[in-house]
């Protein structure tokens, strides 16, 4: 996962429904109550809005980057909890939110340099009203909430596995058990990631640690199990210590799993969400910097997005025919790429990220990208 500020995350219903669409995907201009989005303007002194109140429902922000740095943009409720946010959004460049927001008080922040707390503008989103659905809607919503949750229990076994190597200081049997039991992690991530005191503990990378944590105390999880294994070649105290936290940690995860807020806007955002981790992590093999499995990573991010779209298809379907069939040939497309690399045919192996050649990893990349800018505009096909 990419280094993160420390902050709170409400469940992905209203965490990931805001993860937005790439510039240029055009949304309904009434989805923030009838009056048009709202305009937010990123600089690297201060975050303007174009509203300070707003009816709830679906909410559209247009956000443009006018300042010198890379920023971010996120609704919080006054807590810190996260409702929305957007990363990674370049100078010069623009972004579409589509979400759904309930009535309360909310900050907007803008974070020049994706850093510090950022520049916050007090908001307000009125009424009691909701986002519409239709029954194909809460259909997908109660199809993707079973699908989460089996993801998650199918986790427990599958760590314990890994956790279970560790504790008798196998070296070898933690490796081959280490990929495998990160899969159901990587296909539910955006929910995952929606209970934010959990994902720091069993999913953050070193250079993810706040600044004054210290590595040998503060960090734990997955990745710091990897280095050990790889990176050290050896299984401490220590390590075995922190293959119970890791149980420990995962099983308060999927006991949480049944309270996330899921949305057809989060689905869609979070399938999204997922495509970005796989550009910015798995195609750069910073994610599984010690071990390579990268791949495994990967397409485990490319089957959670698929899963999302699948049960949204039927919505989107009617209101967006064309960017459905896009999708089906560019998802076709991204697994036809993936499965060159998959050395077992009937399990989850694939070929080490350090030996795919730049060449290669550049055309992942360009797959990515080219499944990418059509999944953006999925959240407001679902709600046109």
């Amino acid at each position: 996962m990419p280094a993160r500020s420390r902050r709170l995350f409400v469940g992905v219903g209203t965490a990931m429904a805001a993860v937005v669409s790439l510039a240029g995907c055009t949304q309904k201009s009434d989805a923030a109550g009838g009056d048009g989005a709202i305009q937010v303007t990123a600089k690297d002194d201060s975050c303007e809005v174009s509203k300070h109140e707003f009816p709830s429902g679906h909410l559209t922000l247009n956000v443009e980057n006018k300042g010198s740095k890379v920023t971010e943009v996120y609704v919080l409720y006054p807590d810190d909890r996260i409702v929305a946010e957007r990363e990674n959004i370049g100078p010069g460049t623009k972004a579409t939110v589509t979400a759904e927001i309930k009535a309360g008080d909310y900050e907007i922040a803008c974070k020049p340099g994706m850093k510090g707390d950022g520049i916050r503008q007090k908001v307000t989103a009125t009424g009691g009203g909701a986002a519409k659905r239709s029954p194909e809607m809460d259909a997908a919503v109660a199809a993707f909430r079973q699908y989460v949750q089996t993801q998650a229990d199918e986790t427990l076994p599958k760590a314990k596995t890994f956790t279970d190597a560790v504790r008798a200081g196998d070296v070898e049997a933690a490796k081959k058990a280490y990929a495998d039991s990160r899969i159901g992690w990587e296909r539910t991530e955006p929910v995952a990631e929606s209970f934010g005191d959990i994902d720091p503990k069993v999913d953050v990378r070193e250079d993810g640690l706040e600044a004054g944590q210290d590595p040998a105390k503060d960090w734990t999880g997955w990745h710091r199990l990897e280095k050990a294994l790889w990176a050290d070649n050896k299984i401490g105290d220590r390590e075995k210590e922190l293959a119970d936290l890791l149980d420990k940690d995962l099983a308060d995860w999927v006991k949480r799993i049944g309270q996330a807020e899921i949305t057809p806007t989060s689905m869609a955002n979070g399938a999204k969400e997922l495509l970005d981790e796989v550009a910015k992590n798995k195609v750069t093999g910073e994610e599984e910097r010690y071990s390579h499995t990268d791949l495994v990573d990967f397409k485990a991010n490319v089957e959670g997005a698929q899963k999302s779209f699948e049960l949204l298809k039927p919505v989107a379907q009617k209101n967006e025919p064309g960017l459905v069939n896009e999708l089906d040939k560019q998802f076709a497309a991204l697994n036809t790429l993936l499965d060159r690399y998959r050395t077992d045919k009937n399990g989850y192996v694939f070929t080490s990220y350090d030996k795919v050649p730049d060449a290669e990893r550049k055309e992942l990349s360009d797959g990515v990208n080219a499944l990418g800018e059509p999944l953006s505009k999925l959240a407001a096909a679902v709600v046109k």
